[in-house]
């Protein structure tokens, strides 16, 4: 099988989609006709689908939601770039109280098939307000779908498979996977929301791991195989909806579990996984469950310390031997 990066495999999702279905258009800063986007996932797009469908905004992340939210109400399927994902934090209401709860505040009679596309994490030195992952933040909102593709195969299934959708979507990408090669196939696929991934079978504890972490757990579990400790790894892909049953299943069979999530532990990612397995499955745990996660602090623009706060082989593998 081909394959692609991270970032060609997002293009890919978007460019088919865009041919299938004329109501699919972009929205975002930057992601037309002189730049392609931040990261470059747009780049070429506007040449074929031309400024209509792949439009350049203001500088202003409201305005960009809040523009998207009435296209979808009203009959197309926007797929809106924000350039960084703390930039979000200018959108809420739009994003939150509007785009989430809209078909519930009109009795199902409105749909809102939104797409929000935007990069989280650190390890490429651009300080506290373009490096945090707030995935947790939009976990917690009703109504939204929160999708988190660790691998160009996930990637470009689960945005198709956003952009087919009626909900809202709240579409994280991490900032050092755009680079990452993968295999993808060349014929047409989907990845179903709520169904998550085992990328590594072992039996003496599992890890759950998302984006980028995902990566570091596998290595991890490739480096302890010779130590003789079988790690299984498994990676939710979507956190709303969060496939409960492959987490616990995986935790019934190694008796132990160890979560790694990029954003702040306090609230995070890995206290919700953690406690959904502490109330439905703390029988099977033969020891404590264990969170690997960044302090609850800005992320330095001081290369040296940004590593130190970032999660990372040498701290997941602490967690694992302290359980193992």
């Amino acid at each position: 099988m081909r394959k692609i990066t991270y970032k060609e495999a997002l293009r890919e999702a978007l460019r088919e989609e865009m041919r299938r279905d004329p109501t699919v258009f972009l929205l975002g800063e930057d992601i037309g006709r002189y730049w392609g986007g931040a990261f470059k996932v747009t780049k070429g797009l506007v040449e074929e689908f031309g400024d209509e469908r792949v439009r350049d905004t203001p500088i202003s992340e409201s305005a960009i939601i809040g523009a998207a939210v009435g296209a979808a109400i009203t009959g197309t399927r926007p797929v809106a770039e924000i350039m960084f994902g703390d930039l979000t934090a200018l959108a809420m209401d739009q994003i939150a109280n509007q785009a989430a709860k809209i078909h519930y505040m009109f009795g199902g009679q409105v749909k809102v098939p939104l797409v929000i596309r935007t990069p989280f994490g650190a390890g490429v030195n651009i300080a506290a307000h373009h490096s945090q992952s707030l995935e947790a933040w939009f976990m917690h909102v009703p109504g939204l779908y929160v999708a988190v593709p660790s691998t160009p195969y996930d990637a470009k299934g689960l945005l198709k498979t956003a952009i087919r959708g009626s909900n809202p979507v709240f579409f994280c990408e991490h900032k050092l996977l755009y680079p990452m090669e993968g295999a993808v196939p060349e014929d047409e696929y989907t990845v179903p929301f709520g169904v998550a991934d085992v990328k590594r079978k072992g039996s003496d504890v599992t890890i759950v791991a998302t984006l980028y972490m995902v990566h570091e757990a596998l290595s991890v579990a490739k480096g302890l195989e010779a130590e003789g400790i079988s790690v299984e790894v498994v990676d939710p892909r979507t956190l709303a909806p969060l496939d409960k049953h492959t987490i616990i299943s995986s935790v019934k069979k190694t008796g132990r579990l160890v979560v790694v999530s990029e954003d702040c532990k306090t609230a995070g990612v890995s206290a919700e996984i953690a406690a959904t397995v502490a109330e439905e499955a703390i029988d099977y745990l033969d020891a404590p469950i264990k969170r690997v996660a960044e302090p609850d602090t800005p992320i330095p623009f001081s290369p040296p310390l940004e590593q130190y706060v970032i999660p990372n082989e040498k701290s997941i593998i602490k967690a694992v031997r302290e359980i193992a």
